[in-house]
C-alpha cells in the first residue's frame, strides 16, 4: 500500500532541504574562496574564481606548517581516543553490569554532574595540571582528556550494555570464565556497535577541541589543528592573505568530513540503538 503524503510532510521536507543548504553552503563557499587570488576575493566575495589556484593549498601547507600540526593532532587524538574509549567501556560495564555497594550512589553522582557547567572545572584542572608539570605537553592533554570521563558517552554505552542478556555472563561464570574473560570475550564483542559509536563521537570531539589545547599548549611546535588555525586567523589582521587561510581551513576540515562520510551509518545506528535500548 502506497503511503499517502500530506501537506505537512512536504513542508517538513522543504524545511529539511533548506536547513541542509544552510549547512552545506558555508563549506562550499570556503572551498571556492580558497581557489581564488586575494585580489578576486576582495573584489567580490561571491564570484567564482577565474582560474582555480590550487597552489593556495601548497602555500597553506608550508606557511601554517600543517604537516607538523596534523602529526601533533594525530598523536593527541589517537592516544586519547584509544585510552578514553577503553576507560569508558570499563566504567560503563562496572556501573551497569556489576553489583557492588555504592554503585547507585556513584551513578547518581555522575548523573548529577550533568547539571554542572564544564567550565566550572577549568581552574581546578589547570591548577592540577600545573602542579603535576603537565602543561605545555601533548601527553598531559591526553591524560586530561582520557581520565576526564564524559557523562554523555557513559550514558550512551551504559544504556546499550544494560540491554544485553544477563544470562550470557552467568553461564560464562558457571563455566569457569574469569571477569577478564567475560569482559573482553563476551561483553566487548556484543557491545561493539555502541563502542564504535562512542569512539566516532570522541574522535569528532577531540579533533575539533580548541579550548584545552589553547589553554595548556604554549609552544607553537606542539599546537593541534584547532589552535594552529586560530593563530593563522589572528595573523590576518597583519597579512590579509585570506585565500591561503581558506585553503588551510579546507585541509583541516577533511578528516572530520571523511569520518562522517564513511561512518555515518555507524553513527546513526549506534546512537539510535543506545538511546532506544537504554
Amino acid at each position: 500500500m502506497k503511503e499517502r503524503r500530506t501537506w505537512m510532510d512536504l513542508i517538513w521536507r522543504l524545511a529539511l532541504i533548506v536547513w541542509s543548504i544552510t549547512i552545506l553552503f558555508p563549506l562550499v563557499w570556503v572551498l571556492y574562496e580558497s581557489l581564488k587570488t586575494n585580489r578576486e576575493f576582495f573584489q567580490n566575495v561571491w564570484s567564482l574564481p577565474e582560474v582555480w589556484k590550487w597552489v593556495n593549498y601548497k602555500n597553506a601547507w608550508v606557511k601554517y606548517k600543517l604537516g607538523t600540526t596534523l602529526l601533533n593532532t594525530l598523536y593527541y587524538v589517537g592516544a586519547s581516543l584509544l585510552l578514553g574509549t577503553l576507560l569508558t567501556t570499563l566504567n560503563a560495564y562496572a556501573l551497569t553490569r556489576m553489583e557492588f555497594k555504592g554503585r547507585k550512589l556513584i551513578w547518581g553522582t555522575i548523573m548529577l554532574s550533568l547539571f554542572l557547567p564544564g567550565i566550572n572545572a577549568l581552574i581546578p584542572q589547570y591548577v592540577l595540571m600545573r602542579d603535576l608539570h603537565l602543561t605545555n605537553s601533548l601527553t598531559g592533554l591526553i591524560l586530561l582528556e582520557s581520565l576526564g570521563e564524559s557523562v554523555f558517552f557513559l550514558m550512551l554505552l551504559g544504556g546499550f550494555m544494560q540491554s544485553l542478556p544477563k544470562e550470557l555472563e552467568e553461564s560464562a561464570f558457571m563455566d569457569g570464565a574469569s571477569l577478564y574473560q567475560v569482559f573482553f570475550r563476551i561483553m566487548v564483542p556484543l557491545a561493539m556497535p555502541g563502542i564504535v559509536t562512542v569512539a566516532i563521537f570522541k574522535f569528532l570531539g577531540l579533533y575539533n577541541n580548541f579550548l584545552a589545547p589553547f589553554i595548556y599548549l604554549s609552544d607553537p611546535k606542539k599546537y593541534t589543528i584547532g589552535v594552529n588555525m586560530y593563530q593563522a586567523n589572528q595573523m590576518m589582521q597583519y597579512t590579509a592573505d585570506w585565500v591561503t587561510l581558506f585553503a588551510g581551513v579546507t585541509i583541516a576540515m577533511i578528516p572530520s568530513i571523511l569520518m562522517y562520510v564513511f561512518f555515518q551509518r555507524w553513527i546513526m545506528e549506534g546512537a539510535t540503538m543506545g538511546a532506544v535500548k537504554g
